[in-house]
C-alpha cells in the first residue's frame, strides 16, 4: 500500500535526544533544507533539545520543517524548578511535543496518568502531542503486549475527546526493545500493533478520526528498512532516534522510494 492510498500524509519526525548544541542544530539543519523537496509528500520534525529550541526554530523559518519538543509540563506556571510549560513553548514557535517516550517512563518516573496530564496541557497550550505507547521485550515475552497497550492507550487518552484530538493528535508506537538497540520488529509485528492501536481507538474516537489519525514508527528507523516499513497499511511515518542524528541518514529515511 503506498502512502497516499493511506489517506494519511506520512511524517518522520526526528528526536535528537540529548545530542546537537544549537549550533550544530543549526548546521543539521541548513544542509536538511538543501536536500529537501519544497513539495515533498512527506511532513517532516525535529525535536532537539530545549536549550536548542530557539536556534533550531530560526534556522528552520521559510523551510517545511516543524520543530517539537521532547517534553512538556503538565502546569501552566508555577514553582516547579527545572520544568517547561506549553505556553513557554508556543510561544517560541514550536508546533508539537512528544510525550510519553520510552525512556522518559524508564529513567524520569513518567507514567500513563503524568502523560495524560501532559497531553491536556499540549492541547490546552496549542500544541501537537506526539504520544508515546510501547511494551519491553519483558511484557513481549510474557504476551502481554495488546494489553500494556490498551491500557497505556485508556489511560493515556482518558479525558481527550474527538475533537481535541482530531485537531492535534499523534501517536508513536515504539517497542522499547527496539529502541537504541539495532533490533528492529519485523514489519508484520509492527504493522500488527498499529492496527490494534487503531481497532482500540476505535472504542474512545468516531470512526472518521481512527482512519485520519497518523500512527508513527518508533524502533531503530533507518533508510534500510524504512521502505517495508512505511508502506505497511498502518504505519504513518516514523519517530527516528539514532538515524536522525545526520542530515543525509535523516533524508534518506524520508526520501525512503525517491519521493
Amino acid at each position: 500500500m503506498s502512502a497516499m492510498s493511506k489517506n494519511r500524509r506520512l511524517l518522520i519526525a526526528g528526536n535528537w535526544k540529548m545530542y546537537k548544541t544549537g549550533a550544530e542544530a543549526v548546521e543539521f539543519i541548513e544542509e536538511l533544507k538543501e536536500l529537501l523537496s519544497s513539495d515533498s509528500a512527506v511532513d517532516v520534525t525535529l525535536a532537539p533539545s530545549f536549550t536548542s529550541l530557539e536556534a533550531a526554530i530560526q534556522a528552520a523559518q521559510g523551510s517545511s520543517i516543524s520543530i517539537a519538543a521532547q517534553n512538556v509540563f503538565w502546569e501552566q506556571e508555577g514553582a516547579f524548578t527545572g520544568e517547561v510549560s506549553a505556553t513557554m513553548l508556543k510561544s517560541m514557535g514550536v508546533k508539537q511535543v512528544i510525550i510519553g517516550h520510552s525512556e522518559r517512563r524508564q529513567y524520569f518516573g513518567e507514567t500513563d496518568e503524568t502523560v495524560n496530564r501532559r497531553i491536556k496541557a499540549a492541547l490546552s497550550g496549542g500544541l501537537v502531542p506526539i504520544v508515546c505507547v510501547g511494551e519491553t521485550l519483558e511484557q513481549r515475552e510474557a504476551g502481554q503486549i495488546f494489553k500494556i497497550l490498551k491500557t497505556q492507550l485508556e489511560t493515556g487518552l482518558e479525558g481527550i475527546d474527538s475533537e481535541a484530538a482530531r485537531r492535534t493528535l499523534i501517536l508513536a508506537y515504539e517497542p522499547v526493545w527496539a529502541i537504541g538497540t539495532g533490533k528492529t520488529a519485523t514489519p508484520e509485528i509492527v504493522q500488527e500493533a498499529h492496527k490494534f492501536i487503531r481497532e482500540t481507538l476505535q472504542d474512545r474516537f468516531d470512526k472518521g478520526l481512527v482512519s485520519s489519525l497518523r500512527i508513527l514508527y518508533g524502533g531503530s528507523v533507518k533508510p534500510e528498512n524504512a521502505a517495508e516499513l512505511l508502506t505497511q497499511p498502518d504505519i504513518d511515518g516514523g519517530l527516528v532516534g539514532g538515524a536522525s542524528l545526520r542530515p543525509d541518514v535523516f533524508y534518506g529515511i524520508i526520501n525512503y522510494k525517491g519521493i
